[in-house]
């Protein structure tokens, strides 16, 4: 007989950690009535690294998120949420997100994709995660290459978007691949996310840094423009999340 647990209660919980997983993950403000108005959304900032007026912290933060929703990228690093794991991701505004998480050990990986608002988790990925959170489950074997679906309540940039309490980091102001990157910090008294924005119009997302329980990864964001295919898994290899906790074992 499968066993209730609390941690699976609250599992879906869980799903919104998923940006944890690709080290970044802030507050998705898609389709906010404060986007820029066409034609100024992209904030220049000065050669001087000083805050002048219009490239507030808060108007860079406001015009990268708006730059990154709206942009096809890919992005490559390390993990933060699995140590010595690595992931890829894949933003096309049209079809979705996509993260491939390649592990190491016991851990091979997993995938995770985003929607409309609907995450898709693979059940080896999700299991991982709470065993990283101090819950074991057992995965039924017929449910192994199953997707676990929740609705996160927020829009898909929620797992890449610079969260708006980032302020200016002068001191990590650095250039990458020859063009200028603006450093913004983001830091709980648990994590440290350090975002390298493009100085220049329109304002991309480079470089992240983070740092959480000790643990440091890098993630560098590529091909803008290039809409590369995200496929949403198919309806007959997912399952709801309500279905999953009864599915699932702990312990």
């Amino acid at each position: 007989m499968h066993r209730s647990h609390p941690a699976l209660r609250s599992i879906a919980v869980t799903v919104l950690l998923a940006g944890a997983a690709i080290g970044c993950g802030g507050d998705s403000d898609e389709g906010s009535s404060t986007d820029p108005a066409p034609g100024s959304d992209a904030v220049s900032l000065p050669a001087d690294g000083k805050s002048s007026e219009g490239s507030s912290a808060s108007s860079l933060i406001e015009a990268v998120n708006k730059t990154m929703r709206t942009t096809a990228f890919s992005s490559v690093g390390t993990s933060t949420a699995f140590e010595g794991a690595s992931q890829q991701t894949r933003w096309n505004p049209d079809q979705g997100f996509s993260m491939k998480v390649t592990g190491t050990g016991d851990f091979t990986g997993g995938e995770m994709y985003c929607k409309d608002g609907t995450s898709y988790i693979s059940t080896p990925l999700l299991a991982e995660m709470l065993k990283e959170k101090g819950t074991i489950i057992t995965v039924p074997e017929e449910y192994e290459d199953v997707y676990v679906t929740s609705e996160t309540g927020q829009g898909c940039d929620a797992y890449f978007a610079v969260s708006p309490s980032g302020t200016f980091a002068p001191a990590e102001d650095t250039t990458i691949d020859g063009e200028k990157a603006r450093a913004i910090e983001v830091s709980t008294a648990e994590t440290t996310d350090t975002y390298f924005i493009s100085d220049k119009a329109p304002n991309h997302l480079l470089k992240l840094k983070s740092k959480r329980d000790g643990i440091t990864s890098s993630t560098t964001y590529t091909d803008f423009g290039s809409a590369k295919p995200v496929q949403i898994p198919a309806k007959d290899s997912t399952m709801p999340m309500a279905d999953f906790q009864n599915a699932a074992t702990t312990g």
